[in-house]
C-alpha cells in the first residue's frame, strides 16, 4: 500500500499526524475532475455553438479559464478540495498543514503542463513515486502535499499577542508544554484555562486571566514573536 502516515512538527513544535494520498487516490481524483471539466465544455459548447464565431470564441475563454483556475478557485475556497478531491476524502494543503494559499495553489497548478510532459502526466507519476510523500513537480514548487482529508487537521490559529521572554529557562519540555497549552486554548473554558495556569504562579507570579495571558506571550515569544 503506498499511503503513508506522517508525523509533521510545526514552527510552534506541534506534532500532526497526517496521513498523505498516495498516486492511485489522486489519479482517480483528478479523472473525477476532468470529466466534470470536460461534461461543462461539452454543454457549454452545444450552447454556445448556437451564437456562431462568438459563441465559439466564448467557449474558447471560458475552456481556458476551467483548465487553468477551475483546481485553484477550489483548493483556496473550499478547503484545499476540488469536487474530485472531495468525492475521495482528499485535500491539498501547504507542508507546514496550513491551508493552501492562491500562490501555493497558482504554482501546483500551471505547472501541471510540466507533470504532463512528455505525455499522459508521466513526469508527474514519475515524481509521486520517487518522492516520500507523493509529490509531483507542481507540489515541490509550490511547497504542498495531498494528504486524506479525516486526517488532517489544520495547524491551529495562534492568537494575537505581544511576546514576553520567559524569567527563567525553560528546557524542551517546557517550551512544549506551553506552546501546547496556547494551542489547546480554544478547546477549553476559560475556568480551565485559568485552573491549569495558576499552577505555575509560584514561578511566573501571575494568576487566573493574568497568568494566562502571561504564558500566551511566553509561548509567542518562543515561537519566535519577538
Amino acid at each position: 500500500m503506498l499511503d503513508t502516515y506522517r508525523k509533521l512538527e510545526t514552527p510552534e513544535n506541534i506534532d500532526l499526524d497526517i496521513h498523505i494520498a498516495g498516486p492511485l487516490v489522486r489519479i482517480l481524483a483528478f479523472t473525477i475532475d476532468t470529466l466534470i471539466r470536460t461534461g461543462v465544455q461539452i454543454a457549454l459548447l452545444i450552447v454556445l455553438a448556437l451564437l456562431g464565431k462568438v459563441g465559439l470564441a466564448l467557449w474558447l475563454i471560458i475552456t481556458f479559464v476551467l483548465e487553468w483556475f477551475y483546481p485553484v478557485l477550489f483548493e483556496v475556497l473550499n478547503q484545499g478540495q476540488t469536487p474530485g478531491k472531495k468525492a475521495m476524502n482528499i485535500a491539498v494543503v501547504n507542508d507546514d498543514s496550513t491551508p493552501v494559499s492562491w500562490s501555493a495553489s497558482i504554482v501546483r497548478n500551471f505547472l501541471r503542463i510540466v507533470d504532463f510532459l512528455p505525455m499522459g502526466y508521466i513526469t508527474g507519476l514519475i515524481s509521486m513515486i520517487l518522492n516520500q510523500d507523493f509529490k509531483r513537480i507542481g507540489d515541490l514548487a509550490a511547497g504542498t502535499v495531498v494528504v486524506y482529508r479525516d486526517q488532517y487537521k489544520p495547524a491551529p490559529k495562534w492568537p494575537d499577542s505581544r511576546s514576553a521572554p520567559p524569567p527563567v529557562a525553560l528546557n524542551l519540555k517546557q517550551q512544549r508544554a506551553m506552546l501546547s497549552f496556547v494551542e489547546r486554548q480554544s478547546t477549553l473554558t476559560r475556568e480551565r484555562q485559568q485552573e491549569l495556569a495558576n499552577h505555575l504562579q509560584p514561578v511566573f507570579q501571575h494568576q487566573n486571566q493574568e497568568a494566562v495571558d502571561y504564558i500566551v506571550r511566553i509561548a509567542t515569544w518562543l515561537r519566535g514573536g519577538r
